[in-house]
């Protein structure tokens, strides 16, 4: 049997395999030559002083075979005649409720209103180019959700969902690196998930199952408390009597639809706010007590950082930190403004993004007249608009220096950013309540009591981060998943307020699809 032991060690040392070895040796108090081999299964960053250690948990087999901790076997069969279950949305909701639905031999056919990711590319690029937004095939919505394009994080303290272990094997399964399976924060990054969300969706065509693009939602048919069948594209109408609604936290013609035929729905509080874009070369020399100007060890990687205060009676905190990132547009219309931040798999950027944000509720909604279920999302939608408005159109964002957001001062000049539409000099009182702009100021200096560097000059605030989690809950019952009022209707992961994130909304995703299972 595999001895497990927890070294803590330099980064320098753990990059040497001879060292690492040796160590590892010493700690089983076992010649090198007994250890037939060795296998990584936790590895995490201690940066809280100086003396920078890496934390390993290592499985060792000495005089023994080698067994794999992270084998993973699917139960991946041929489905095409089976019993065939609706998905609405290709996100990892949707992708790893498909995956889940073949396990069980039950034959998923997701509906995406999107594009595969190939076809989803020249999109993006039209909107990072020409400020061009397709309602139907933008960073929220194709192949993937909102996930593929926006940095691959694949962390999250839903423990009690789900197996996280079986979510990241998948990912490993399709094609990701082994690291994520050993890293406590793991993440694949932009530039390699579209590869591995299209293995996804050739695995599950492979097995029988389906995935339709460019299928839009546009109804549901119900009688009585049971759900009947559905419309497509406002036109195909199918039977059925199941549906897993896994459409993400932008589908806001879903939230009409079911506000519109007395669905009961409810208005959800979520974060609002920004994005923040510093150095990365600062972040890295805050974060690893380098001197000012000193490099970071290159075998360290881009540094992050996790932030939040209570100010002016609201939580202020990070979300979604993207070192050697970049900022993105994601918009699903015009007229409205929306960034987000990702990261290649390298994290090699310049710059360090993140958003910065506070919670919004019912209060805040009121004040500008929203009310009832839809009332979160009218509010987002409002200062979305605000934002678009403030950057003059074609996806222009308004921004300013930190110091100057904090002073209240139109920025005379703003640092270069990785915002490929381009940042116009505004005021951001033009675009967001006064509640959370004041928060926000209080937070940023706050922020930077708390960690050196982090106030200043050289950072750059950008208008909007609104989309950080659906403006609306789809109720449903707790034990057999299903609309508390429709029967055969299934609310889930993000668009239905059951998640936050790739890993959350897989997971939730699983869990749906088991439920299906136990209605056949």
């Amino acid at each position: 049997m595999a001895q497990n032991i927890s070294l803590r060690i330099s980064p320098a040392e753990a990059a040497d395999e001879n060292i690492l070895k040796a160590r590892i040796a010493q700690a089983v108090k076992a010649p090198i030559s007994k250890i037939n081999a060795y296998q990584i299964i936790r590895r995490s960053l201690d940066a809280r002083s100086r003396n920078i250690v890496m934390q390993l948990q290592i499985n060792v087999f000495v005089d023994e075979v080698f067994k794999d901790a992270f084998e993973f076997f699917p139960n991946l069969q041929n489905v095409s005649n089976a019993q065939p279950v609706y998905i609405a949305g290709a996100g990892p909701a949707g992708l790893f409720a498909a995956l889940e639905l073949i396990e069980l031999g039950l034959k998923p056919i997701i509906i995406e209103r999107g594009k595969d990711v190939q076809s989803r590319r020249r999109d993006l690029a039209a909107m990072n180019k020409e400020g061009i937004v397709n309602p139907e095939s933008n960073y929220c919505f194709g192949e993937g959700g909102a996930g593929t394009y926006s940095d691959g994080k694949l962390y999250t303290r839903s423990t009690k969902r789900g197996n996280i272990i079986k979510s990241l094997q998948w990912f490993h399964y399709f094609g990701a690196s082994e690291d994520i399976l050993q890293e406590a924060h793991p993440h694949i990054g932009t530039n390699k998930l579209p590869a591995i969300i299209a293995n996804m969706r050739k695995g599950i065509e492979e097995c029988g199952g389906e995935v339709l693009f460019d299928t839009k939602l546009t109804d549901i048919q119900v009688e009585g408390d049971q759900l009947k069948g559905i419309t497509l594209n406002d036109e195909i109408k199918i039977k059925t009597n199941h549906l897993i609604l896994a459409t993400g936290h932008s589908a806001r013609d879903i939230f009409r639809m079911l506000d519109a035929k007395k669905i009961y729905i409810e208005a959800k509080p979520f974060a609002l706010g920004v994005r923040i874009e510093h150095p990365q070369a600062l972040i890295d020399q805050t974060q690893y007590h380098c001197g000012i100007g000193e490099a970071r060890n290159p075998l360290l990687p881009a540094a992050s950082y996790s932030l939040v205060s209570q100010e002016a009676g609201r939580g202020v905190f990070s979300f979604c930190m993207c070192p050697g990132g970049i900022i993105a547009p994601a918009s699903t219309d015009e007229g409205e403004l929306v960034v987000n931040g990702w990261s290649p798999s390298k994290r090699d950027g310049l710059y360090a993004n993140s958003g910065m944000v506070v919670t919004v509720d019912e209060k805040d909604f009121a004040q500008y007249g929203f009310t009832g279920p839809l009332a979160a999302m009218e509010f987002q939608q409002l200062i979305e608009r605000r934002a678009w408005s403030a950057g003059g159109g074609k996806l222009k964002a308004p921004a300013q220096r930190m110091t100057d957001f904090v002073g209240g001062k139109m920025s005379a000049s703003l640092p270069d950013c990785s915002y490929l539409p381009g940042i116009t000099s505004n005021l951001l009182d033009q675009v967001l309540t006064k509640e959370v702009r004041v928060a926000l100021q209080q937070g940023f200096v706050s922020f930077g009591n708390k960690m050196r560097g982090y106030y200043t000059e050289e950072a750059v605030v950008v208008a909007t981060e609104s989309r950080t989690s659906s403006p609306v809950r789809i109720p449903r019952d707790e034990t057999t998943l299903e609309h508390v009022q429709i029967k055969g209707l299934f609310p889930c992961a993000e668009g239905a307020g059951y998640a936050g994130g790739i890993i959350s909304a897989a997971m939730d995703g699983v869990k749906v699809a088991q439920a299906v299972f136990r209605k056949q």
